[in-house]
């Protein structure tokens, strides 16, 4: 029996329609100083993923790490096509969230930025890749998603 993966239902602080490959960090990260928006790359000499490349993914993080900056390097990812497709994290971060409203007005460019709660980011951290509605829903994809 083929059992289809649960939809899961995110709080939403910024809406928009997304779809990627999973990239779960392990440790929290700043959209200002520790990822280059010109690349998509965490430049961050300290964090365990540095060097890896957020462009495209459905970013999973717990938390964010941070502070009021981090808007502008959300927005300008966004408008370098360098973002995250969709950024879904257990602590609500309304930075994120405004960077990613910006980037929307200013450029036309949307990143999905979603909460969920302990249980359902463990599961979504287990998934290949993952859609976003724009109702903040979460599906699992069955493999990955190639990459454009």
């Amino acid at each position: 029996m083929d059992e289809r993966p649960a939809v899961i239902a995110a709080r939403i602080l910024h809406g928009g329609v997304a779809r990627g490959n999973v990239l779960t960090l392990t440790e929290p990260l700043s959209f200002w100083g520790a990822f280059d928006p010109r690349s998509g790359e965490i430049i961050d000499i300290h964090h365990p993923q540095k060097g890896t490349c957020i462009s495209g993914t459905i970013l999973l993080m717990r938390e964010t790490r941070g502070s009021g900056t981090a808007p502008g390097g959300m927005a300008e990812a966004l408008r370098l096509g360098t973002a995250p497709a969709g950024v879904i994290l257990i602590e609500p971060d309304i930075n994120l969230a405004i960077g990613a409203m910006v980037a929307e007005t200013l450029y036309g460019r949307s990143c999905p930025v979603l909460s969920v709660g302990e249980d359902d980011y463990a599961k979504l951290a287990q998934e290949a890749a993952l859609e976003i509605t724009a109702g903040g829903l979460i599906t699992p994809l069955p493999r990955a998603v190639p990459r454009a």
